[in-house]
C-alpha cells in the first residue's frame, strides 16, 4: 500500500493534534524518515519542514483508522455484530505459576509469565515494556527488555501513559528480530496501521503483540503529585501498588487507601476519550484485571497468540481456568467495551 503524499500539517497536525485527538503514542515520530518530528509533552512537534511523504498519516492510529480493513488483515474476517470486544478465539483466566512473579505483578502476572517463558525458550529475543522511574514512582518509560530481570522490573500497571512505540527504534538499532510488544489499545492499533501500510522495517521484528485493557490513562502531575502526594499526603515512594477495582486502590505497607473513581477521573487525559478500544481488539493476546483478584482475564485473538499462550500453558509457566467461572468479569468486559465506544462516539461529535 503506497502512502498518499500528504503533509504532517494537513493530516495529523490538523485532524489529530490540533483537534485534541492525539493520544501521544509517538508513532509518527518513529516512522518519519526525515526526522521532522520530535516527541515532547506527549505529542509530536514539527521541528523542521515536512518533506510531505505521507507516511505519518498512514501510521497514526487516530487518523482515518480503517477498522474493517485491519480486521481482515489480522483475523481474515470482520467482527460480527455480537462481538462487543472484537474478534477472539478463546477466553481464559490465567495466573503465573512462579511465586517471584506473583510478588510483583498486578493481578495474575500472566503477561510477565508469558514474556519470561518466551524469552527463556528463545521464542522472542526481547520485549518492549514500560518500566517505572526510580525518582518518580509509577511514572513509566518505554524500554527494550532483553533480560528476565528487566522484564520482572516492568511488572505491574502504572496507569500513566508510556509511549512504548518509541522503544521500537532501539529494537531496530540493536537488530532484534523476535520482539514482543506490550502496550495500550492505541499502540496496538498503530502497529496494525503500520502493518497495513507495509512499513516492514518496523513490523518484521515484532512476533507477539500483547494488548492491555485500558479505559484511560492519567496525568502524573495531577493524580500522583497534586492529589496523592498533595491532597492525601502520601509519599509516592511508599506505594507498593495501584489498582482499579471499582475504586482506585493505593496499596501501602500497612494499609490500602481508596480513591473514588470520580475523584481520580478529573486527572484523566482528555485525548483518551477519543479512543473507542477498551480491550486492545487488534492484539494477538489481550489482557485485563476486570475486577478479578489474583487472576488475569486473557483474550486469545490470533493463531500466533494461541501458539505462544498454549506453549506457556503446557510448560506450566501459567495456570489457567475456564473464563465461565467468572461471569462477572466477562460482563464487565462487555460493559466497559461498550462504554468506551459510546464515549468516543460522543467525544467525536
Amino acid at each position: 500500500m503506497k502512502p498518499v503524499k500528504v503533509s504532517f500539517e494537513e493530516s495529523i497536525g490538523k485532524a489529530v493534534v490540533e483537534a485534541g485527538r492525539c493520544v501521544g503514542c509517538g508513532t509518527c515520530v518513529l516512522v518519519c524518515p526525515f526526522n521532522c518530528l520530535e516527541y515532547a509533552n506527549e505529542k509530536p512537534n514539527l521541528v523542521k519542514e515536512c518533506n510531505v511523504c505521507g507516511i505519518c498519516a498512514h501510521a497514526c492510529p487516530q487518523y482515518e483508522f480503517p477498522s474493517s480493513t485491519i480486521e481482515n488483515l489480522v483475523f481474515n474476517r470482520e467482527r460480527k455484530t455480537d462481538e462487543a470486544f472484537g474478534v477472539y478465539k478463546r477466553l481464559v483466566l490465567a495466573r503465573a505459576a512462579d511465586s517471584q512473579i506473583l510478588e510483583v505483578c498486578q493481578d495474575g502476572g500472566a503477561v510477565t509469565a508469558i514474556l519470561l517463558f518466551a524469552l527463556k525458550n528463545k521464542l522472542i529475543d526481547s520485549a518492549i515494556v514500560a518500566k517505572s522511574e526510580k525518582e518518580k514512582p509509577f511514572f513509566p518509560r518505554p524500554i527494550l527488555a532483553t533480560t528476565a530481570e528487566e522484564i520482572l522490573q516492568s511488572a505491574g500497571t502504572k496507569y500513566f501513559y508510556s509511549p512504548n512505540i518509541l522503544a521500537m527504534a532501539k529494537a531496530i538499532e540493536q537488530k532484534k528480530n523476535s520482539v514482543a510488544f506490550v502496550g495500550t489499545p492505541c499502540q496496538i492499533r498503530a502497529i496494525r496501521k503500520m502493518q497495513l501500510a507495509g512499513l516492514k522495517k518496523y513490523i518484521t521484528p515484532l512476533k507477539l503483540l500483547i494488548g492491555l485493557a485500558c479505559s484511560e490513562c492519567f496525568i502524573y502531575e495531577g493524580l500522583m503529585e497534586n492529589h496523592i502526594r498533595g491532597k492525601l499526603g502520601i509519599d509516592p515512594h511508599r506505594i507498593k501498588k495501584i489498582n482499579i477495582k471499582g475504586k482506585m486502590l493505593v496499596t501501602l505497607d500497612s494499609e490500602t487507601v481508596a480513591i473514588p473513581l470520580a475523584e481520580a477521573k478529573q486527572y484523566a487525559r482528555k485525548s483518551c476519550h477519543f479512543c473507542a478500544d477498551f480491550s486492545s481488539e487488534f492484539a494477538d493476546i489481550s489482557v485485563g484485571g476486570l475486577g478479578l483478584e489474583g487472576w488475569t482475564f486473557a483474550i486469545i485473538r490470533t493463531e500466533r497468540g494461541e501458539e505462544i499462550f498454549s506453549a506457556a500453558e503446557k510448560a506450566g509457566a501459567i495456570t489457567t481456568k475456564d473464563s465461565s467461572l467468572e461471569q462477572n468479569a466477562l460482563n464487565l468486559l462487555i460493559k466497559l467495551s461498550t462504554k468506551k465506544q459510546a464515549t468516543a462516539k460522543g467525544a467525536s461529535k
